[in-house]
């Protein structure tokens, strides 16, 4: 299923692969709204700052924001969930296909779409409003499954992002490592630990460093800490391979019978972490889809999610500027 591990200086040939990729995306779809304006005073109601609101803008979020850094690489991608049977849930089929996202698989049913709206002054946000209903899991409507099937048929590899809506459950899960092991393709999870019980032999997960101390139990306050970390989730729940991020620290690769893996972070400022880890598991996605070996493979990802967080906002990177930023931090 993983190629043979090569060496570094194929790094920059990797990237120009990505595009040749299908990658099916499960998971939780959001819409991420960002009310930006200014701050100037303090409100006399309350100790609170009062934003003077300029504009609103609307972005694809979760499983969603994963699809489309998925399309702003160049791969296919084919997107599956659930959004209500409202105007939010109307906005992000209409945005996923402007996109190029592929969206037979996402079925309109009786519940509230998740909304998040971000207020955001000076470019750092302000504070968050949340609308969204808590999903009973074993209400997977029979026309999302079968949606869900004929998408796997196709995938080079399938990505679960999970925050934990109720989209992803053993149901989903046990439908999707009989498509996995059908194609030889990889399970990759973007974890909640609230969840973890349905991740049982997933090809690989991407726990940050809050969520890789929850599923194993012990305080990663370095890199050893998350290497020991990351083989407890790995035996507890029988998963092959575990990347852990760890923000200005960098990312642990864990791998079943070989040496982990330390890789140093790229990013040189940070305004805004939404969406790194969607951005982290598409390329993770995308580069096994690809060919390129699991090394390689985060090391693009760690590289991509440096570009995002230098951005505000809910973000995605292209070929143009992950092909730029390869250059500079792995020249050669």
């Amino acid at each position: 299923m993983q190629p043979e591990e090569s060496g570094f200086s194929s790094i920059q040939m990797s990237v120009d692969k990505l595009a040749s990729s299908t990658v099916v995306v499960v998971g939780d779809l959001m819409l991420d709204r960002f009310v930006w304006g200014e701050v100037s005073r303090i409100s006399p109601e309350a100790p609170v700052p009062v934003v003077a609101v300029n504009r609103e803008t609307s972005l694809l979020g979760g499983a969603a924001n994963v699809a489309h850094n998925i399309i702003s690489l160049g791969g296919r991608c084919l997107l599956a969930g659930l959004v209500g049977r409202d105007s939010a849930g109307e906005s992000i089929i209409s945005m996923a296909e402007q996109a190029g996202i592929e969206t037979d698989a996402i079925v309109s049913d009786g519940f509230q779409t998740t909304v998040k709206t971000r207020l955001v002054a000076r470019g750092q946000q302000v504070a968050r409003v949340d609308r969204e209903d808590m999903r009973d899991g074993a209400s997977i409507p029979d026309r999302f499954m079968s949606g869900l099937r004929d998408a796997v048929a196709v995938a080079d590899a399938i990505i679960v992002s999970d925050y934990n809506k109720g989209v992803v459950t053993s149901e989903v899960m046990r439908l999707l490592r009989e498509a996995a092991a059908e194609r030889d393709v990889m399970i990759l999870v973007d974890p909640k630990p609230s969840n973890s019980a349905v991740y049982g032999h997933a090809s690989l997960v991407t726990p940050n460093r809050k969520e890789a101390s929850a599923l194993s139990d012990i305080e990663i306050a370095d890199i050893d800490s998350a290497m020991k970390a990351a083989s407890i989730i790995s035996a507890k729940f029988d998963i092959e391979n575990v990347l852990v991020t760890m923000g200005r620290d960098g990312m642990v690769l864990w791998r079943r019978g070989m040496e982990p893996f330390t890789i140093p972070t790229t990013a040189k400022d940070v305004f805004d972490v939404t969406g790194a880890g969607d951005t982290v598991i598409a390329l993770m996605g995308m580069g096994t889809a690809s060919g390129l070996s699991l090394k390689q493979s985060a090391m693009l990802a760690n590289i991509a999610a440096g570009i995002v967080v230098g951005k505000v906002g809910t973000a995605t990177v292209d070929m143009e500027e992950l092909n730029m930023a390869v250059s500079i931090h792995m020249p050669g």
